[in-house]
């Protein structure tokens, strides 16, 4: 699973190798991405070779190789597309069988996206990593997608690390409600939403962590958590 900026460099790489036969300068790359230090793209590059998308050949300069592009047919996300899911719809309906009586009704699928912070905010989250069946009426009426929660800001809330959060795609919320954020379009976090005159605050469920407020051109809702699961 790779995030958007990952991804974007990763392209970035292999389409100037296939161009020129050499990867580019971290001036490139931190142009390219249009990031304001090339300690930022030192983070990105250690990343995807951590991954194991890219290898560094020592004593050499510039001497990267792509080892590996991610399964999807494009490497990474246009630069400014929203973090948008391929979701699978939860109300599917009944089938009912021989004799009229209603069985119940089949489990909806629906697509891991990756992991949330709940903490810090990561950067988006775009990857579909696993599907889970859930039963429909743990979902109601609308798409749904599942985030892997990582991080311990909500747990006065009673979400924990490794939970895994079911989100009703949506773009509004009102206050009070747990939403998946999305800021500056770049980062994602899961946090209650509180709505302060023409400002929008992103409340934590820890006294640990501070709440973040933040211009409404700043944050788009994502969707709105509607379930928990939990492994034991």
């Amino acid at each position: 699973m790779l995030t958007r900026k990952q991804s974007e460099l990763l392209r970035f790489i292999h389409e100037r190798l296939q161009d020129e036969g050499v990867p580019p300068s971290f001036d490139e790359m931190k142009d390219a991405l249009e990031l304001k230090s090339k300690s930022g793209i030192h983070r990105l590059i250690m990343a995807l070779e951590e991954r194991g998308f890219i290898r560094r050949l020592a004593n050499r300069a510039r001497a990267i190789e792509v080892l590996r592009l991610p399964e999807s047919a494009t490497v990474g996300a246009p630069r400014g597309q929203k973090f948008s899911p391929s979701v699978i719809p939860g109300n599917l309906g009944r089938v009912r069988p021989r004799g009229g009586e209603a069985s119940p009704p089949p489990a909806a699928m629906i697509p891991v996206m990756g992991r949330i912070a709940a903490g810090t905010p990561i950067e988006a989250i775009q990857t579909r990593i696993d599907t889970i069946a859930m039963p429909p009426e743990f979902l109601g009426a609308g798409d749904h997608f599942a985030l892997e929660v990582r991080g311990d800001s909500m747990i006065e809330a009673g979400i924990l690390e490794n939970d895994t959060v079911i989100i009703r795609k949506q773009d509004t919320a009102e206050t009070g409600d747990i939403v998946v954020a999305l800021i500056d379009d770049e980062e994602a976090t899961l946090k209650r939403l509180r709505k302060r005159g023409a400002s929008i605050a992103l409340e934590a469920a820890n006294p640990a962590y501070e709440t973040r407020i933040f211009g409404p051109d700043r944050v788009r809702v994502q969707g709105k958590m509607v379930s928990l699961l939990r492994r034991y």
